[in-house]
């Protein structure tokens, strides 16, 4: 049932959704939790959803909403040739690339499985944010959490300059990267007026998420 769930990874994500193509036909959902986006978009654009998660009780949910899942690591499986008789004209990082051991690998992996004119769409935290060198700075701590930018479970942490780089050497032109902005790391009222002080010099330690979408870079790919 959900409440045995981070509410964090179960929840909807228009910020994602509306980075996502009304014309889709095949989705690939990476860290697809229990189904919650790939069942939005595919009500909306009636497009076919494949999902992939490590947690057999969310991919036990997810399957009431998406068309199928390949339960499993997620850098596993989109190495060792399950997916080779697919092609999906998006696939889907929401807030998973953190979490796994190899994340540019994972990432240049999922390239090979998208169509030529396909989108990789991505959500990332944001380790820059001004709570994290509050806590360093001030208070000599990291902050572990159960959500968040400092979630626990998380294995990598990236800033701006490290998704750019993250993308590139996956040979993929990042053409559209949305921030979220919060004041307060966790959710709180005051997060509703940090657009207002993500100001050039400031926005980057008030961006939480950094929300991404990204073609196959062909310039990259005539090298």
């Amino acid at each position: 049932m959900n409440r045995e769930f981070n509410p964090s990874y179960v929840g909807s994500r228009p910020d994602i959704e509306q980075l996502i193509a009304p014309d889709v036909r095949c989705v690939l959902d990476v860290g697809c939790s229990t189904g919650t986006v790939g069942g939005a978009i595919k009500i909306r654009t009636g497009a076919r959803v494949f999902g992939i998660e490590l947690s057999e009780d969310m991919a036990a949910k997810a399957y009431t909403q998406i068309d199928q899942i390949f339960v499993g690591d997620a850098t596993q499986i989109l190495t060792n040739g399950l997916l080779d008789n697919h092609r999906f004209d998006t696939i889907i990082f929401a807030d998973i690339l953190e979490h796994l051991v190899d994340p540019w690998t994972a990432l240049k992996a999922a390239v090979k499985y998208l169509d030529s004119n396909g989108s990789i769409v991505a959500s990332i935290p944001n380790v820059r944010h001004i709570d994290t060198l509050y806590n360093l700075i001030v208070n000599g701590y990291w902050p572990y959490r159960e959500r968040g930018i400092h979630d626990r479970t998380h294995l990598r942490f990236f800033t701006k300059k490290n998704i750019l780089d993250l993308f590139e050497k996956a040979g993929l032109r990042i053409e559209v990267m949305n921030a979220n902005y919060r004041i307060i790391e966790r959710p709180h009222d005051w997060n509703r007026f940090a657009h207002y002080f993500a100001i050039p010099g400031l926005r980057e330690f008030l961006t939480f998420q950094y929300i991404i979408r990204a073609k196959l870079d062909t310039k990259l790919a005539c090298k």
